[in-house]
């Protein structure tokens, strides 16, 4: 059920910023530059192109960015540098740079663990957190770990589209146009093979799930609830180290719930934000 009818796609602007001292991202924005800042951090092997079908859902005041996190999409592909705190520390520096704080920040599956590391450690950045498919651990995961232990530590360039293929199908339970599933599936092509064995690497050091009570922002945990990926116990441990967190767990969708359901992701995040300014009024 969509939050409302889908709005015609607000025209986006795509740019390329460097960060200061860190790598240059491209960044697709939409929406007036005064508008409440909504930063949105994809999941792995994905891009900013993650978020396109949710964009028409999404107010048209708001001032929405969408960054492809190092590694992936049109941004630069360091080296090194593919732990958590380093796309946290990238975030944060998009929004110093933008002068955008305090900003919204939304974030997906690895997105989610970045957001949460930028709230952990820039809290000031940040008023409000949205984790969608968010984990609690990574490194607790059986199959997650043989995964990455048989596909991800010896794979080589050119990664193959099989894997790459499995990989995003892995993350639906409800049909999604395949035209969009083919374009998730070249973003992950596009990423080199060392940022696919670094970023799943830096993923299992877990090295924000300790400080996750250090969170002290307004919280909503987005789940479906056929998720393969995060479990209920992942929800349930988060909202029990976020003091007042709270959660929506959506029968029938699975770990892209904003790709299965746009608008009933936006309808959740346009309730968090009316919370939040209620707050803020109310305060």
């Amino acid at each position: 059920v969509a939050a409302r009818t889908a709005a015609p796609a607000a025209p986006i602007r795509l740019r390329r910023i460097a960060l200061p001292g860190g790598p240059v991202l491209e960044v697709a924005e939409a929406g007036p530059t005064d508008g409440l800042p909504v930063l949105l951090l994809h999941g792995a092997t994905d891009s900013w192109r993650s978020f396109e079908t949710l964009l028409p859902h999404l107010p048209p005041d708001w001032h929405v960015l969408l960054p492809s996190q190092r590694g992936h999409g049109g941004s630069d592909k360091p080296a090194q540098g593919y732990r958590t705190r380093d796309f946290a520390a990238d975030a944060a520096r998009l929004i110093e740079v933008l002068g955008l704080a305090p900003a919204v920040v939304v974030g997906h599956s690895m997105g989610a663990a970045n957001a949460m590391r930028m709230a952990i450690d820039r809290p000031e950045l940040v008023q409000g957190l949205i984790g969608m498919g968010a984990f609690a651990r990574f490194g607790d995961k059986p199959e997650l770990l043989d995964f990455v232990r048989t596909s991800i530590a010896p794979l080589q360039d050119p990664v193959p589209h099989a894997l790459a293929d499995a990989f995003q199908r892995s993350t639906l339970t409800q049909p999604v146009a395949e035209p969009f599933v083919q374009a998730m599936v070249a973003q992950s092509l596009a990423v080199p093979a060392h940022v696919w064995r670094q970023l799943f690497a830096g993923l299992l050091e877990d090295d924000f799930s300790q400080n996750v009570g250090q969170i002290g922002v307004p919280t909503l945990l987005l789940r479906g609830a056929a998720d393969a990926y995060v479990t209920a116990s992942d929800t349930e441990a988060l909202l029990r180290a976020i003091r007042g967190a709270s959660e929506q767990t959506w029968e029938g969708l699975g770990h892209a719930p904003h790709w299965e359901d746009p608008g009933r992701v936006a309808r959740a995040m346009v309730g968090f934000v009316a919370r939040l300014r209620a707050a803020a009024v109310a305060a």
